[in-house]
């Protein structure tokens, strides 16, 4: 049970992290919901569930290929902590939104979609931080369980932070422009540090150097 919770953990804090840290996929959340209202912006939102598939499998098929050389996955564990770091810090360094004034046509998710295949951050994230978790869970006593855990507690997030960001920005306009989502996204950049740290960790038990 510790386990699974963990991993639920780690995988929740990533997603919440991602899905409000300011980017091309937020932007197009709330220029859809300020053009359009809520609905359009929750299309947007959804977009992660169909794009990331692709990278995850990608990702742990090149795992696979590398899962018995120790020093492959110490470097990208390292690769994943220093990854995580920059992200944490993005979170301290986060700032008030100001809203956008963009009017735009629908056809939300497919806009969606394409802004988040040509984003490089879900690629990076995959092959340095998630893929590897999410098989770093599927070795622990939880097994599969873990794994999936992890991605649903990442998914949960990462598509709820959306999902309410675009809530907030129909409703209460001025959340996303108040020092309380930057203290939020504090709090959030504080969590990453600690799971970095845990990635730094593993890689260097990869190399041998913990135990």
């Amino acid at each position: 049970m510790s386990d699974l919770l963990a991993f639920l953990a780690a995988g929740s804090a990533l997603g919440a992290s991602a899905g409000f840290s300011p980017g091309p996929l937020l932007t197009l959340v709330l220029a859809q919901t300020l053009a359009h209202g809520p609905r359009e912006g929750i299309k947007v939102a959804m977009a992660p569930l169909l794009t990331d598939t692709p990278m995850l499998v990608a990702s742990l098929l090149a795992l696979s290929f590398v899962q018995d050389r120790p020093a492959i996955l110490g470097v990208l564990s390292l690769a994943g902590a220093a990854v995580v770091t920059l992200y944490g810090l993005d979170c301290l360094r986060a700032r008030p939104i100001s809203l956008p004034d963009i009017r735009v046509s629908p056809g939300s998710l497919r806009k969606g979609v394409i802004t988040n295949f040509l984003n490089p951050h879900p690629y990076v994230f995959w092959a340095t931080v998630g893929a590897p978790a999410t098989l770093s869970a599927a070795r622990s006593p939880g097994g599969i369980r873990a794994a999936a855990a992890f991605l649903f507690g990442f998914y949960l997030c990462l598509v709820g932070a959306k999902v309410c960001a675009a809530l907030l920005t129909g409703k209460f306009r001025s959340f996303l422009g108040s020092r309380g989502y930057a203290l939020l996204m504090r709090l959030l950049g504080l969590a990453l540090f600690a799971f970095a740290a845990m990635f730094l960790c593993d890689g260097l038990r990869f190399f041998g150097l913990l135990p």
